[in-house]
């Protein structure tokens, strides 16, 4: 089996004006190149977070440049490309088995292109599992490659063309996150765009594989999201969805910005939301996924007098017991935790909090559990992302000793829900005879003559209405609340 490896060198680069020259020109290449076969198809495949989504549709825009129709039948693809999440455990389970169907199409055709790619890719026993297991992939490339697509799409046909139907193109080089502004984004048809601030995480919670596989934090310049941001609008969007590992840590490293009086302004988050917020147009501002330890009480004074900003807030705790969250390495108290909810809900009387919570961390005893349980009734949160926690090979907490049996953790998931459950419905209850904006969504999947959407808060509201109302804002007023839903008509 040959493997080739593929990067920009240096040498090349002096070449073109910038990276994007470059990009563009293989862009370019592969276009003629399929105009001349007739080759049309290509799929696309995405796992996990919304970071990720928003790495398809660049991929999906690139392919789309390049001359191909995206398609959702992979025996009709010229291309098929899955993008991995590592985050959990059972994302690699999908991967094997969706790639592993994929063998007969290239048995039946053999320049067909069969491409992973993603954070999975960062990951040195993911790749050696795939190069000796599913030797019809011939493309492999990390999360750092991203913006030479194009080139490794290129060298791929090549080795095709010349015969090498077993050659590889893998670049998974582990280097510095880059920025390179300009590369197409084919954005999925919706109301909700996202728009990614910043890469990379520098963190390094003890169970969180992320920071290995997309890097350090580096920022977007705050004029290119700005100018993404009025383009989303500008494109008819009605929620843009801001991405970042942490985004309240957006800034580091940006240089200060001149004001018009003439002083500096240091750019971070809270001054991001306020620039985005005064973007002339109807459209609502969310963002993910937000870090405790950087959450100020100014990005919270920002949040309230931002009309556009969502009045939903996710901030993930991951546990209420301080011994454990000192173990997931994750640089806030269970006290200062609480202290900003509390200066939250001072200062924005309609907000909500939803958060993400990790069962049975490494050496979490039971009376370290009911901690989290007992921060989970105090904080009253309206909806919950919860995991049994899975190791992650290179992860510290992989190395941790973990004595408490999966049956039990079982056990304590169960208590978590019947409690979230109880919460999510009374808090959905007071909602009962209030009237709510709600972005109309999309036709409701249980019974098309309704149509779904969510509140500022985020929480899914049901309304019987003509499917001309998705894409708008509309006033609706809330009949029944439920543990998962919001039942209302609109006004």
């Amino acid at each position: 089996m040959k493997i080739k490896s593929v990067a920009l060198k240096k040498a090349v680069l002096s070449d073109y004006d910038s990276i994007l020259d470059f990009h563009k020109e293989y862009i370019q290449k592969v276009k003629n190149y399929i105009s001349e076969q007739g080759q049309k198809y290509a799929l696309v495949r995405t796992f996990g977070c919304q970071g990720n989504v928003a790495d398809g549709e660049k991929i999906i825009g690139m392919l789309c440049e390049m001359g191909y129709t995206i398609t959702e039948k992979p025996e009709q693809a010229d291309v098929i490309l899955y993008n991995t999440c590592a985050v959990r455990e059972n994302a690699q389970s999908k991967l094997f088995s969706e790639v592993g169907k994929l063998k007969h199409l290239k048995q039946e055709n053999p320049n067909i292109i069969i491409g992973v790619c993603g954070c999975m890719m960062q990951q040195e026993q993911i790749v050696s599992k795939i190069k000796q297991s599913f030797r019809h992939i011939n493309l492999i490339f990390g999360t750092h490659a991203m913006h030479r697509f194009p080139q490794l799409m290129w060298e791929t046909i090549q080795e095709t063309e010349n015969n090498q139907k077993k050659a590889r193109i893998i670049d998974i080089d582990d280097e510095e996150n880059i920025i390179v502004e300009g590369i197409s984004i084919k954005r999925n048809k919706g109301v909700m765009a996202s728009l990614q601030i910043m890469y990379g995480c520098d963190n390094f919670c003890s169970y969180c594989i992320v920071p290995y596989v997309r890097g350090r934090e580096i920022s977007r310049n705050p004029e290119d999201i700005l100018r993404e941001a009025r383009e989303i609008v500008a494109q008819g969007y009605k929620e843009i969805l801001l991405l970042g590992q942490n985004v309240n840590s957006y800034g580091k490293g940006i240089e200060p910005i001149k004001l018009e009086d003439g002083t500096l302004k240091q750019v971070d988050f809270a001054w991001l939301l306020e620039e985005i917020n005064k973007i002339e147009g109807d459209f609502w501002i969310r963002f993910m996924t937000s870090h405790p330890k950087d959450c100020t009480k100014q990005l919270i004074d920002t949040i309230s007098k931002c009309d556009k900003v969502c009045k939903g807030i996710h901030l993930p705790v991951q546990s209420g017991c301080n011994r454990v969250l000192k173990e997931m390495n994750r640089k806030y108290t269970r006290e200062q935790y609480i202290e900003l909810i509390e200066y939250a809900k001072k200062i924005i009387p309609e907000v909500s909090f939803t958060s993400d919570i990790i069962v049975g961390f490494p050496g979490e005893i039971y009376d370290e559990f009911k901690e989290t349980l007992s921060l989970i009734e105090h904080v009253k949160y309206s909806c919950l992302y919860t995991f049994i926690y899975s190791p992650r090979p290179g992860t510290r907490a992989a190395k941790m000793d973990d004595p408490i049996k999966p049956e039990e953790k079982s056990k304590w998931m169960g208590e978590l829900l019947e409690l979230e459950h109880k919460i999510s419905e009374q808090q959905n209850k007071m909602y009962e005879g209030s009237v709510q904006k709600v972005l109309a969504e999309s036709v409701s999947q249980q019974d098309e003559t309704y149509i779904t959407g969510r509140n500022q808060q985020g929480i899914l509201v049901k309304f019987k209405a003509d499917k001309s109302c998705i894409g708008n804002f509309v006033n609706v007023k809330i009949i029944e609340g439920k543990r998962s839903v919001l039942l209302g008509e609109i006004l």
